[in-house]
């Protein structure tokens, strides 16, 4: 270091020289006190590795402030390539933020996941909901769970959750960087890789995350592949279906709490509330067969038969008894006016139209044959699905990096020492309930550990 300094301050009057973590400077200063001061910065840099992150999303967050909560011996430098950090957390639940799920057993936990399972299994066991609960309960930032085992900040506000990670990212040194995207990742000799930012820079760093999400295109997938791992391919996960029919038209913002959905031909089924919107229909059992069936779904061009019971688990036959209970109990009331099943009004209506019941039939009128076609409506409703709409809060993909190609105590590469992965650039994606996110605090906490050094045995 003393003969770096030397020469700094005797370099001659037309040298060009440029600093590690410094802009480069065309003429060199004539102040020895300057050049002093730009020697001890460059000694800091030199004597500090850098780890990198690529993608300042929810798992590049987490990564980040575990790394540097763990070492802070290091520069931890997290790089988005937009102006939006933590865009999908800002959205999410409708902006509320669905942090996690209260699921607190990591056996039952994987199988809300329908690529991944068995891959998150050790690595839940490792790091799951409680923990993320306790987490941001240790920052000040207290969970709430939902009949449905939901997670939510007690402020109903996702700012909550982005003003809690980006304090802490603040508060243990994190680096971030916005408008500032990797462009290409190089191994280096001995260790660690140059990386090329969109910014014309360069930079070589000790360890290389890549948290880039699962957006098509990402410039995540393309580096992964040039380092050796393989791309499963992507398709729409989390989607809502496209459906033109009579009985759903005039009535979007009709919700029915349980119901089950299935596509036969899949022997796909789910259950939970359905939602009927302006182009077909949506919900968490809508987005539930859609995860499961993402590719199957895709290869059939997003067109096929969705069968709806819209009173849940009831079987036809049990349905059939209701309205038989009905017309007894209340001979002279108009069926159109008369709902089963907790079913809402508006959609009964239409489910009774669609049996062929005239709005002025009273139960006691209700031929047999009309009874079986309206218990057929209720339990086994069917619609032709043309295509799929983005939901607005749940944009997720299914494919990704090639999971037996990571080491899931670490999330480091078994095919290139010193790269990590985290979030939804991996082959990792669940149903809706928050447990996209709880994917990807798990992933991005072992990886950043990982990264700040921290042995595997006691992650």
């Amino acid at each position: 270091m003393g003969a770096l300094f030397e020469w700094l301050c005797g370099c001659s009057e037309d040298a060009r020289y440029s600093l590690p973590g410094l802009v480069h400077v065309a003429e060199p200063p004539k102040n020895v006190a300057f050049l002093r001061a730009c020697f001890l910065k460059s000694s800091l840099f030199m004597s500090q590795p850098i780890v990198a992150i690529a993608g300042a999303g929810a798992a590049g967050y987490f990564a980040a402030i575990a790394c540097a909560e763990a070492n802070r011996d290091q520069r931890v430098i997290l790089f988005e390539a937009t102006a939006h950090p933590l865009a999908k957390v800002r959205i999410s639940g409708g902006g509320r933020c669905n942090v996690t799920h209260a699921c607190f057993e990591p056996r039952e936990l994987v199988k809300r996941y329908p690529r991944g399972s068995r891959e998150l299994l050790g690595a839940f066991h490792r790091w799951q909901p409680r923990d993320t609960v306790e987490w941001f309960a240790a920052r000040g930032v207290e969970l709430k769970t939902e009949a449905d085992g939901r997670m939510f900040p007690i402020t109903d506000q996702s700012t909550t959750i982005v003003t809690c990670l980006q304090r802490e990212a603040e508060r243990t040194g994190v680096e971030v960087r916005l408008k500032c995207g990797l462009v290409s990742a190089t191994p280096l000799r001995q260790e660690g890789f140059a990386l090329t930012l969109t910014t014309g820079e360069a930079i070589s760093v000790r360890r290389l995350l890549l948290a880039t999400g699962g957006t098509r295109g990402s410039a995540g997938f393309s580096i992964a592949e040039k380092l050796g791992h393989t791309i499963e391919p992507l398709a729409p996960s989390l989607f809502t279906f496209n459906v033109d029919d009579p009985r759903l038209r005039e009535i979007p913002g009709v919700a029915v709490p349980s119901t089950t959905a299935s596509v036969p031909a899949l022997k796909l089924s789910e259950t939970g509330p359905t939602l009927i919107t302006h182009w077909g229909l949506s919900g968490p059992a809508i987005l539930r067969v859609s995860a499961w069936g993402a590719r199957e779904l895709q290869a059939v061009d997003y067109r096929f038969t969705v069968r709806i019971n819209w009173a849940g688990p009831a079987k036809i036959e049990s349905l059939r008894a209701e309205l038989q209970t009905q017309r007894r109990l209340h001979p002279r009331r108009q069926v159109s006016n008369t709902p089963v099943a907790s079913i809402p009004q508006r959609l009964w209506e239409k489910l009774s139209a669609a049996a062929g019941i005239a709005t002025t039939t009273t139960w006691s009128g209700l031929s047999a044959s009309a009874a079986f076609a309206l218990a057929d409506q209720i339990g086994a409703s069917e619609f032709s699905v043309t295509g799929k709409s983005t939901n607005k809060d749940e944009f997720v993909t299914c494919g990704g990096v090639r999971l037996r190609d990571v080491d899931f105590r670490t999330m480091e590469s078994r095919l290139c020492a010193g790269l990590h992965f985290a979030g939804e650039v991996l082959d990792i994606d669940g149903i809706t309930g928050g447990f996209n996110f709880q994917a990807a605090w798990t992933t991005g906490l072992l990886a950043g550990r990982a990264m700040a050094g921290v042995a595997a045995a006691a992650l």
